[in-house]
């Protein structure tokens, strides 16, 4: 892993567009827009790069934690490793997201973090976090929204693996990476890219890849769902989210509370 400066343009397949100054600015702005004071503060956090190679550990469980991280580009998951080996994933990470934060109150990091494909992080110490959280309470409000959805989230996929369906399973987190690759990239419809093995779907949500896959053709049959290189059509958006009991977290929203921008 190295430091270097920002590049200034990134490619994806529909060509080349500008990073933003600040990606967790982008994400923080779809709740509520930004004063151009909160963003220039959100934008300090991400002043150095870091690039990782796909397959690089960004961090260890039980090793020292000071960093914590903005992701910028490419895709992480989070993950804890049983007592019986096995591996149990807890997020997938997106640009615009914060990674390693339980490094605010944990000295060792409680999860491992690492990279599915190449990805560019901007690391920063709670120095930086602390500061923003003096100047511009607003911005500390937000990260509290944020997190909340998160655990949401999170407690959706816990009720899923105690409650629902293999099927179920599958459907909401074909849903749920949908959900958050249109965050990044608002262009997405009912076709993306999922980018995630049978074995990574599987370690997320308790099955095999076996189960996985059966399941995968199981969605296919119901023609709820079709696939293509690497690529999921959304054939039926609302009998797949029947079949996932999926709740969007990013809906219903109140954030009539958060104090005004300083």
């Amino acid at each position: 892993m190295r430091t270097v400066p920002r590049p200034a343009l990134t490619s994806t397949s529909k060509g080349v567009f500008r990073v933003p100054a600040s990606c967790f600015a982008d994400r923080l702005g779809d709740l509520i827009p930004l004063s151009p004071a909160e963003q220039a503060a959100l934008a300090r956090l991400e002043e150095r790069e870091r690039h990782l190679k796909r397959g690089a550990v960004l961090v260890r469980e039980n090793d020292p934690a000071p960093e914590m991280f903005i992701l910028r580009a490419g895709s992480m998951m989070s993950y804890v490793l049983l007592d019986n080996g096995s591996r149990q994933i807890l997020r997938f990470l997106f640009p615009g997201d914060m990674v390693a934060i339980t490094g605010l109150v944990y000295r060792d990091a409680p999860e491992n973090v690492i990279a599915l494909t190449d990805c560019t992080v901007a690391p920063f110490e709670k120095p930086a976090l602390s500061r923003i959280v003096v100047e511009h309470p607003r911005l500390a409000a937000l990260m509290v929204v944020y997190n909340q959805i998160e655990r949401m989230a999170l407690t959706d996929r816990l009720a899923g693996l105690g409650r629902s369906s293999a099927k179920a399973r599958v459907a909401a987190i074909l849903l749920e990476i949908r959900g958050r690759r249109r965050i990044v990239d608002r262009e997405i419809g009912d076709s993306f890219l999922l980018g995630l093995t049978q074995e990574e779907i599987g370690d997320a949500t308790g099955l095999t890849s076996v189960h996985v896959n059966r399941m995968f053709r199981q969605l296919e049959n119901e023609h709820l769902i079709a696939r293509e290189n690497g690529r999921v059509t959304i054939l039926d958006e609302r009998a797949l989210a029947r079949t996932a009991n999926f709740v969007n977290r990013y809906a219903n929203l109140d954030l009539s509370w958060l104090p005004e921008p300083r």
